[in-house]
């Protein structure tokens, strides 16, 4: 089983795999260690990764880049609306979708006709490619993996890409926070933590990447981390810095050339990737650096230059950007500067000197990098994923990560003409984590979640789902039924309503043994990533309470995990002083209906998951016809080539003369009504080719082949002569032979001689260019048959001669077994004083 790690990012992918050796980065098929987030989609089939990023320019509106954050957003969403000005390609709204509600679509050109794809396909089939560089490497199968998602991402955006995951044919084990895995990456090699009881070693961990910029300080003590809190900014990020210098030249060579580059996607995209390399090799040098471009827009050259100070200078708002997250974390963890062990940076953006100036400037401390800033978060996303599998023994390593927003439920009360509402999550609580919540009800009902905060949100709509808790009734007597709902934040960073179950109570008049069932323990019904303590909210119906008491009501239930905290203040109160009745409690499961918020249906996904199918076997077929086109125009070439050099000879020159026509008429095919031709076309073409060919590059092949195998055929003739001449003057060595046989071997050998000589003489008679008369497979067959024939009777082993019998020699046998290599009486084995010098059995090896 193979188990990686996926580091989805904005501009670039990497795949890091969990091997005995530890983790290493897969290279894919132009041995890159990174893949970018780009697919292009062709007349004929896709190019998705580096094969895509080279067509960016060349085919501008079917090549989509830049999809990560538009994941699970509405098309009026508008993010969605500020990012359809700087793309290239045309994003529609889903038809038939309702206002307000409709999905954002990709509309590229495809098999010569217009296609819509969702943001779900396209990172689907990003990560199918990804999937197919691991296994390609790996050479087995890859299904489970653990997919990196920023801190940042809510709900919506977080099912969006599970679900792209799941087209791609991927078990998603986790979404696993970037800088979470990057603290994992960081902490389980450590051999140096303070240990559990001591004081933990804090650490802040940097990740500005190419769109985002996200802060985390975690708490690591031996085999333990926790993250204390999570902090971001979701739209600055390296390619802001990019855009700023755009803006600069795009202004410059309007008023330089009259050039109005942002009209031009083609000169755009181009500036843009020079202004990327520029910003790269301002990180290194402060001089003045030059940008020119040839033949950039109207057949001009552009030039310009830019320094490092300039640059600064040009990007001092979004420097100050830097510094408001970083006071953010420290004061959400309650830290002080001095409480911070170091800090680590990662993402290709803190490589701007001025970044990391902001950064050690906060802290007053040296930045640390010793971490591989482009692959670290592929990496703890590896090491996630052979934590969560069963096929790997990884060190004892506890993560604990945290909710960055906080959810609230509301629900709508019986009791006044209101709603009712409770804060089940703070931001920065504990995650995965469960919660029960107990409600008081007679009916169904429903819990609606949604995010306390909206204005904290990077998203527009701060609802999650509704979820209607069935099949809820009163009791017997009346009363309203007891409900106790567990939510949770599971280990995806997903929230949702577990489970639902009523309480029924009946009282049994002097019966001891009955006691109350407790309907909450800590490890009822839990799965991996729920190993923490169990916290109960016991909430009142319609009954409101201040956040103060829900904290210092979780703070008593922390204490005292797995235990049912009494109702609050409103509810009845069992009183244990009426020993003469017991309550039996029955807890029944209920039904629950969840509607989430900006969900795929299932259908929708597998109808998905189907058009990446057969997307995947047009690719397939394409290659094939493109690999079996390649292979004529490549004998072509080859074979061209020979006839000019070593197959010269081995051909007449009316001959060649024909078949150099021949080649010259299939290239000329090939770039005009060959250009597009079936598979099949292709390969009999080919066939054609070779059944000219084959002769020729046989004779060659039988001429250069030739003298050795008669060479080598010669002196096992001259070899066994001798021995046959040494028998006849009755050499010592060969004095137990049959003469019979002796003599049937010197006729073999004399036939094969006179078989060699004649072959030989008949070759020499014919030229090159005549087909050989005898081939390399014959004299190798002949060779065969001589060493058959011939060995077995010339190098027959003498027979052993038996030792006299007597006394003196059974005596030696018993003590020293055979003497001279002849044949003795068993000797008797001695008791071994010294186990090393025991014999070993045949085929067992001594290991130090």
């Amino acid at each position: 089983m193979s188990v990686v790690g996926i580091d989805l990012g904005f501009l670039n992918c990497y795949i890091g795999v969990a091997r005995s050796g530890g983790i290493e980065t897969i290279a894919n098929e132009y041995s890159d260690r990174c893949t970018p987030a780009c697919i292009s989609l062709g007349s004929k089939t896709r190019a998705i990764g580096n094969a895509a990023k080279s067509q960016i320019v060349t085919n501008v509106k079917n090549t989509v880049h830049g999809f990560k954050k538009l994941h699970g957003r509405a098309f009026e969403d508008p993010h969605i609306q500020a990012e359809r000005v700087k793309l290239p390609y045309e994003l529609q709204k889903m038809p038939n979708g309702s206002v307000g509600n409709c999905y954002s679509l990709f509309q590229v050109r495809y098999l010569d006709e217009e296609r819509l794809f969702a943001v779900e396909q396209i990172t689907g089939m990003l990560l199918a490619k990804l999937k197919e560089t691991s296994e390609n490497a790996l050479k087995k199968p890859v299904a489970d993996c653990v997919i990196s998602v920023p801190s940042f991402f809510t709900d919506a955006e977080r099912r969006s890409v599970m679900a792209a995951a799941q087209i791609a044919g991927l078990n998603c084990l986790k979404l696993m926070n970037e800088t979470t895995a990057v603290a994992l990456a960081y902490g389980i090699y450590k051999q140096d933590l303070p240990a559990l009881e001591e004081k933990p070693r804090n650490v802040v961990f940097v990740d500005m990447g190419h769109s985002a910029y996200q802060v985390s300080i975690c708490a690591f003590n031996k085999g333990k981390l926790k993250v204390l809190a999570t902090t971001f900014d979701p739209f600055v990020g390296g390619r802001n810095f990019d855009e700023a210098l755009v803006d600069y030249f795009s202004e410059e060579f309007k008023t330089k050339y009259k050039l109005n580059v942002k009209e031009n996607p083609r000169a755009l995209l181009r500036l843009y990737q020079e202004c990327e390399k520029l910003k790269k090799l301002m990180s290194a040098n402060a001089s003045d650096l030059p940008l020119n471009i040839e033949c950039f827009m109207n057949d001009l050259d552009v030039s310009s230059k830019m320094n490092r100070a300039q640059f600064e200078q040009l990007c001092a708002a979004l420097l100050a950007r830097v510094e408001p997250p970083l006071r953010a974390a420290m004061e959400q963890a309650k830290l002080q500067r001095e409480d911070i062990y170091s800090i680590e940076i990662v993402g290709g953006a803190t490589r701007i000197p001025a970044v990391k100036e902001q950064i050690s400037s906060f802290f007053c401390k040296e930045i640390s990098t010793t971490l591989n800033a482009d692959e670290a978060v592929a990496r703890g996303c590896a090491l996630q994923c052979a934590i969560l599998s069963p096929a790997f023994k990884v060190r004892e390593f506890s993560i604990t990560d945290v909710v960055p927003y906080s959810i609230t439920l509301r629900w709508k009360s019986s009791y006044e003409e209101g709603t009712g509402e409770c804060e089940v999550f703070s931001k920065n609580h504990a995650a995965p984590f469960s919660k029960v919540i107990t409600f008081h009800k007679k009916e169904p009902f429903d819990l609606e979640a949604y995010y306390t905060h909206p204005h904290e949100v990077p998203y527009p709509d701060s609802r999650i789902g509704r979820f209607t808790i069935q099949n809820v009734g009163p009791q017997h007597d009346g009363d309203n039924s007891k409900v106790k709902v567990k939510v949770r934040v599971n280990i995806h960073g997903l929230f949702s309503v577990a489970n639902a179950s009523v309480i029924e109570k009946q009282n049994i008049e002097g019966d001891q043994n009955d006691t109350p069932m407790d309907t909450e323990s800590s490890s009822k019904n839990q799965g991996r990533d729920d190993e923490l303590d169990k916290m109960q909210v016991d909430q009142d119906e319609g009954i409101q309470k201040s956040q103060a008491e829900q904290q210092n009501q979780a703070d008593e239930e922390t204490e005292n995990a797995g235990t049912e905290t009494k109702a609050a203040s409103g509810d009845k109160q069992d009183h244990p002083a009426q020993p003469k009745a017991k309550a039996k409690v029955k807890s029944i499961d209920l039904p629950i209906q969840a509607s989430l918020y900006r969900q795929l249906g299932q259908d929708l996904i597998n109808c998905y998951i189907e058009n990446e199918g057969k997307m995947m076997m047009q690719d397939k077929l394409e290659k094939e016809r493109n690999d079996a086109k390649n292979a004529v125009e490549e004998y072509v070439y080859d074979f061209r080539d020979k006839l000019c050099g070593v197959f010269e000879k081995f051909i007449t020159e009316e001959d060649s003369n024909k078949l150099t026509l021949m080649l010259e008429d299939t290239e000329n095919w090939l770039y005009e009504d060959g250009e597009d031709q079936p598979k099949q076309v292709y390969m009999d073409k080919l066939q054609e080719l070779r059944k000219f060919g084959q002769p020729i590059q046989e004779r060659y092949m039988e001429h250069e082949e030739r003298p050795k195998v008669l060479n080598e055929l010669g002196k096992k003739i001259q070899l066994l002569m001798k021995a046959v001449e040494a028998y006849k003057n009755k050499d010592e060595k060969y004095d137990h032979l049959d003469p019979a046989e002796m003599e049937k071997v010197e006729k073999y050998i004399s036939e094969a001689m006179n078989w060699l000589n004649s072959k030989m003489n008949a070759q020499n008679k014919l030229s090159l260019t005549q087909d050989p008369v005898v081939k390399v497979a014959e004299i190798v067959t002949k060779s065969k048959e001589l060493d058959n024939f011939c060995n077995p009777i010339i190098y027959k082993p003498k027979p052993k001669i038996e030792p006299p019998n007597d006394g003196q020699s059974k005596a030696n046998g018993e003590h020293n077994g055979p003497v001279n290599g002849q044949s003795g009486t068993e000797p008797k084995p001695e008791p071994a004083k010294d186990n090393s010098q025991q014999t070993k059995p045949p085929g067992e090896m001594e290991v130090d």
